[in-house]
């Protein structure tokens, strides 16, 4: 068995608040998904309400062959595969078990980012800066990041909201 035929467990990255059409399209392509769903009580201005909301925005997980990972590129609303290296992140599937487990069992839990920390180095993994290296110098706020752009000699603020990037450690934010 060739490694490209391996089947496994992928993360998608969707656009926001598209997760669950991502997922009926893949069904409808019969590709195994899972879609963690929490429940959060959310407030309106005149009523408080419980609503079933992804646990990880923007992430929808895959189980298909890796030689047939170009086919969710048609599904609309899908943005790119979650990257280790520059390679499709391969999800291992006793995490995916773990985490239908909790939530089947309505076990209390919440997702967290990695922190980002002075010194590391990050790769932009979308937008117009798709593929930029940088190293983190400083935080501005929870939501911006100074990085150092080596290959220009520029220093850029990058609002975390408009990209994806890839931690030195593999973990994609």
């Amino acid at each position: 068995m060739e490694l490209t035929h391996v089947t496994g467990w992928y993360a998608l990255y969707t656009k926001s608040r598209a997760e669950k059409k991502v997922l009926d399209s893949l069904g409808k392509l019969g590709i195994e998904a899972y879609l963690p769903m929490h429940k959060v009580l959310r407030q309106w201005s005149d009523r408080k309400k419980w609503v079933e909301v992804p646990l990880i925005n923007s992430y929808v997980f895959i189980n298909l062959p890796s030689a047939d990972c170009d086919l969710v590129y048609a599904i609309p609303g899908v943005v790119a595969y979650v990257s280790d290296k520059g390679k499709k992140a391969l999800i291992p599937a006793h995490e995916i078990e773990i985490m239908r487990l909790a939530i089947e069992n309505k076990m209390v839990l919440t997702i967290e980012k990695q922190n980002l920390e002075k010194g590391q180095t990050i790769t932009i993994t979308s937008g117009p800066l798709l593929g930029v290296k940088g190293e983190v110098l400083e935080h501005k706020g929870d939501k911006k990041l100074i990085i150092a752009m080596s290959q220009i000699g520029y220093k850029l603020v990058i609002d975390l909201n408009e990209v994806t990037y890839t931690i030195d450690t593999g973990h994609e934010a």
